[in-house]
């Protein structure tokens, strides 16, 4: 995680964050080096093979028999990036946020983040 020390302090200090001690590890907070380079963490989604079928005949495109037999199951792009697996707050299912690095820069991007602190343009320090 990056971000300045009070903020840091203030999350790790939350009574939420105990849950997550069995799942991951942490060091004492450390400035970031003088010397570092910078990346985007992003979020990436594919488009379920039913999302698509819906999406066709909702569009007129295709009707739902055609949607049925030309869009199957299979056509669905799996990915085989590293993920976090979530309850949805809202109706209780399961999701995998999948998350990329992109490429390694020698200047850091300014951007906005989303709710999951991941970003398609904003870079963080990668040390």
């Amino acid at each position: 995680m990056h971000g300045p020390q009070n903020d840091l302090q203030a999350l790790v200090a939350a009574p939420w964050f105990n849950g997550l001690t069995d799942y991951c590890q942490m060091d004492d907070i450390r400035p970031t080096p003088a010397s570092v380079q910078y990346r985007t963490v992003r979020r990436v989604q594919t488009k379920s093979a039913a999302n698509k079928r819906k999406r066709s005949v909702a569009k007129g495109w295709l009707n739902t028999e055609e949607a049925m037999a030309k869009i199957p199951a299979t056509a669905q792009r799996s990915l085989t990036l590293p993920y976090l697996q979530l309850n949805s707050g809202s109706t209780g299912q399961h999701m995998r946020i999948f998350i990329e690095h992109g490429p390694l820069q020698s200047e850091p991007s300014s951007g906005r983040f989303n709710t999951y602190g991941l970003s398609s343009t904003a870079t963080i320090p990668w040390f």
